[in-house]
């Protein structure tokens, strides 16, 4: 595993690179807060793909854009460019999205069918909207990663694993890697229907949904399974938002297998 980075426009973006030349791609995008490393513990079981994660705009160690550049098209090109840059080869990928990377991984497809191979949704509707507005109101710095966890329980965060994945140290005490500040603008950019993305392609499709998600009800999902050709969905009954923390076994059966069908 090996970190790295390329440049689109003014921004330096960071990705992870799990290596195996000479494989099938899975590129995994993480959803807002989150970053490459969440799919590390996931990458390292699949022996027969080459597996890349990409940090996105504004989080991890990607640089973070201003406020006007966390739009729908730029979450996109970034994708454009990293596959142009980093990736280059004709044949076409298997994109892995949680949130966010959900709807930039189905969007994508959409601009560049000939591009994507197969799509795993984790956790994202055909229609969006969430409010992220309390990102803003989150601690600049905390003196220890204790209190930097029990600060997010103000926002009703009782389970930090997954934002303390960005978390780092300086000399000042304990921060966020991720743009804080312009989360709420870029979540407003994904507020949308977006069912003509959705459906625009028919590779082989899979949905994996958190029965307690706060982010997309089952009716939505089973809306969505039913609307596409070529598209299952799985439930994890014990998870929220973020399967791959929440059932983390499972998830990885599950998506294995879709993996190995394809």
């Amino acid at each position: 595993m090996k970190r790295l980075y390329f440049n689109n426009k003014n921004l330096r973006l960071s990705y992870v690179d799990f290596e195996g030349n000479g494989k099938p791609i899975l590129l995994c995008l993480h959803g807002h807060f989150g970053n490459a490393r969440t799919f590390s513990k996931f990458a390292q079981t699949l022996k027969n793909w080459h597996v890349f994660a990409l940090d996105q705009r504004g989080h991890g160690w990607s640089d973070h854009a201003d406020s006007s550049h966390y739009k729908r098209e730029d979450y996109i090109h970034d994708i454009e460019q990293f596959i142009e840059q980093v990736i280059d080869d004709n044949q076409p990928i298997v994109i892995l999205g949680h949130s966010l990377g959900g709807v930039n991984a189905y969007q994508f497809a959409a601009k560049h069918n000939d591009k994507v191979r197969a799509l795993i949704i984790e956790d994202i509707g055909a229609e969006v909207n969430d409010d992220l507005s309390f990102a803003k109101s989150i601690i600049d710095t905390a003196p220890t990663l204790e209190d930097l966890s029990e600060n997010l329980k103000n926002f009703g965060i009782n389970d930090s694993r997954y934002f303390l994945e960005s978390a780092f140290e300086t000399g000042n005490g304990w921060h966020f890697r991720f743009d804080k500040n312009n989360l709420p603008i870029s979540q407003e950019s994904l507020n949308g229907v977006w069912w003509d993305d959705f459906l625009a392609t028919d590779c082989q499709a899979i949905l994996l949904h958190g029965r307690h998600s706060h982010v997309v009800n089952i009716k939505q999902i089973e809306r969505m399974a039913d609307k596409r050709i070529n598209t299952t969905y799985q439930v994890f009954e014990d998870s929220g938002h973020a399967i791959h923390y929440d059932e983390p076994k499972q998830f990885i059966k599950i998506v294995s297998d879709f993996l190995d069908k394809l």
